[in-house]
């Protein structure tokens, strides 16, 4: 296990768990898979991934907090779309100019569309975060409705989206680049990515289309 000093200070740190908190609290409707449970999960978890291969675990903690507020600018958008939101709420939390670009770009770099095998140990930490929040076995059943809500999407392009991004990712060896993470969680990870594949395969069956439908009649 490695560590290093922290860039960030705890009272900064806390400023920004604070800001995002209030954020997710006033808009939990809008933010149904990715509101302050999916955030501070994500924060935990990165944390323990950044003391474990010496990544700066402040810097990690406070990306792991604003990772995803691009959901608040738009829906169903990359983390792109977030950095204007994600640099005025680390401005008034006190972080300094060059720390918020780098805490940008490590959110950026871990996106799993986006994301290649070498990037920093920031990003892999949350990357790994992240990623361990997908493959959680009570995911598909506990939250991917509220995905679908939050973003949108049908059911089609949710396992699209998922297969799509995550898959190949898998299949090339850094699903999870922490090696304690893909020896515990890729299990988990084979499995929830079987499940998606099988979504896929059966919402083109005819019958399982009406099925849906009638469900949707139902439902509204």
């Amino acid at each position: 296990m490695r560590t290093q000093e922290s860039t960030i200070d705890h009272v900064t740190l806390d400023a920004v768990e604070n800001r995002v908190h209030r954020l997710c609290r006033e808009y939990a409707e809008r933010l149904q898979f990715h509101g302050w449970h999916h955030v501070s999960f994500v924060r935990a978890k990165a944390a323990g991934f950044a003391q474990h291969n010496g990544a700066d675990r402040g810097v990690v903690e406070v990306a792991a907090l604003v990772h995803d507020v691009n959901y608040l600018v738009l829906r169903n958008s990359p983390a792109a779309a977030g950095s204007g939101l994600r640099g005025e709420i680390l401005a008034e939390c006190g972080v300094a100019d060059g720390v918020a670009r780098w805490i940008d770009e490590i959110v950026d770099e871990a996106e799993m569309a986006t994301r290649g095998r070498d990037i920093s140990l920031e990003a892999q930490a949350l990357s790994d975060a992240d990623t361990l929040f997908k493959a959680l076995p009570v995911t598909p059943v506990v939250l991917a409705h509220r995905y679908l809500r939050e973003n949108g999407l049908s059911l089609r392009e949710l396992a699209d989206k998922i297969v799509g991004e995550q898959c190949d990712v898998h299949d090339e060896g850094y699903y999870f680049y922490n090696p304690e993470a893909a020896a515990t969680y890729s299990r988990w990870a084979m499995a929830n990515l079987q499940l998606w594949q099988c979504i896929q395969e059966a919402v083109d069956d005819p019958t399982v289309v009406e099925l849906l439908d009638a469900v949707d009649a139902v439902a509204s």
